[in-house]
This record gives structure tokens, C-alpha cells and sequence, in this order.
């Protein structure tokens, strides 16, 4: 019988970072599980250049910020690969509202999207990985979790709940081979469905001392690092890729 080949699940894969990511671990190998919430053109666009690098993959659409849809996707990817070895919780969103103006729901919506999805997918993901001995997660924390934002509450405390997360699934896991790691992202260039968040990005480049936005592939070949045996002595770290950006 031929060895299992490996596989990694990215959530909000069909664009920007998420898509960079995928085509990234195809390029070294890994088997991949695109994921978006709605664009399937742009989650099948990523699948057929994932294949072009020899990978199998499989698109999978589903709001991570929905219990059930994030379990179902779950489930989906580890019967069809026979488990995912890589996570990378990528998918996110990042609503600007005054604290005032926070509503309950609004509130329970970013902290499922943001962070909540990241644990339900660890959960489901961390038994197979646990049996077999090596496992590699990575999260998103973005600078919302080192700086607070003006009318950028909800988002800060999501990606604050990331951070003591990664740090507590590396503690608590290392010992059996599997790394978490979070990467805490400058401005990066992109397409952004959201004018208001591409203009926010656009307006960071004065503040980046570098003098430009970063590129999607500057994260994913820092994830390539990652979630490579080179990088399974780096774990529970917070990894900041921004240029030097300090506010």
C-alpha cells in the first residue's frame, strides 16, 4: 500500500492570502482543501492551479462562522483525504463600528468567524493528527491583535482569543509532534471585496517603513516554512511579516 499523502485544509482560499497559501502547499507537496464562503468560481479558479502543481483538490463552500457548516466541512475533508495534516486558519472579516454601535450580534458573528471557527476546526482536526504523530496549524492574528483600533473592538478581541489559543494548542500538543503557530500580517496588497477595507490597506503604506504593501506569497512562503519539518522546532510563536509597521 502507498503512503497516505498529506493534506491541508485553508479556510477563505479562493482570494488573496488564503489562495496564495494553497498553491504554496501544493507546490510542496501537500494534497489541499480550498475553502470559501460563497465565490465558488474563485474556490474552483484556486483548485485548477493547485492541480497544475500536481495536487489533488477538493472545494469545499461553507461560512466558517456557522457551527454546522464548519463541522460539516470538517468532517468532509478528513473522510476524503483520510485526515488534514496542515491547518491554516486563514478566513476571516474585519467590520469597522464604533464600540457604541456594536450590537450583540454583530459581536457573536466576528468572534465566530474570526476565532470561534479556529477551534472547531482544530477540535475535529487534532485527533487524526494526534494518531499519526505530526500536525501543523496556523492561525491569523493581524495586527488587530497587537494594536487596539479605533472602532475595531470585536476584531482585536477575536484575534487576542486567536494568540492564547496558538499558544495553548502548542503547549499542550508539541509533545506529540504537531506545531501551532500564529503569523500577525502588515497591509498586503489584494483584491478586496470591501472598498472600505482597500482603502484602509492603500492608506497603511506611508506607515510601512519598507515603503510597499506585502504580497500574499511573502505570508505563504512563511507558512511554507511552517509547516515544513525544517520548522517543526518553531511552535506557539507569534510571527509578525509587516514590513516593520510598529502602529
Amino acid at each position: 500500500m502507498s503512503e497516505r499523502k498529506r493534506a491541508a485544509l485553508v479556510t477563505g482560499s479562493g482570494k488573496n492570502i488564503g489562495r496564495a497559501c494553497v498553491l504554496a502547499l501544493a507546490g510542496d507537496g501537500f494534497d489541499v482543501v480550498v475553502n470559501g464562503s460563497s465565490d465558488r468560481a474563485a474556490c474552483d479558479a484556486t483548485a485548477d492551479a493547485a492541480r497544475a502543481l500536481g495536487a489533488e483538490a477538493l472545494v469545499i463552500l461553507a461560512d466558517v462562522g456557522d457551527k454546522a457548516a464548519c463541522d460539516a466541512m470538517a468532517a468532509e475533508a478528513i473522510a476524503h483525504f483520510g485526515g488534514i495534516d496542515v491547518l491554516v486558519n486563514n478566513a476571516a472579516i474585519r467590520p469597522s463600528h464604533g464600540f457604541l454601535d456594536i450590537t450583540d450580534d454583530t459581536w457573536e458573528r466576528v468572534l465566530d468567524v474570526n476565532m470561534n471557527a479556529a477551534f472547531r476546526l482544530c477540535r475535529a482536526c487534532l485527533p487524526g493528527m494526534v494518531e499519526r504523530g505530526w500536525g501543523r496549524i496556523v492561525n491569523f492574528a493581524g495586527m488587530n491583535a497587537i494594536h487596539g483600533y479605533n472602532g475595531r473592538a470585536h476584531v482585536s478581541v477575536s484575534k487576542h482569543g486567536s494568540w492564547g489559543l496558538t499558544k495553548s494548542l502548542g503547549k499542550e500538543f508539541g509533545p506529540k509532534g504537531i506545531t501551532a503557530n500564529i503569523i500577525s500580517s502588515g497591509p498586503i496588497a489584494g483584491d478586496h471585496a470591501d472598498p472600505a477595507m482597500a482603502e484602509h490597506i492603500a492608506s497603511m503604506k506611508a506607515r510601512v517603513p519598507v515603503g510597499r504593501l506585502g504580497t500574499p506569497e511573502e505570508i505563504a512562503a512563511m507558512i511554507s516554512y511552517l509547516v515544513s519539518d525544517q520548522g517543526g522546532f518553531m511552535n506557539g510563536q507569534l510571527i509578525q511579516i509587516n514590513g516593520g509597521t510598529e502602529t
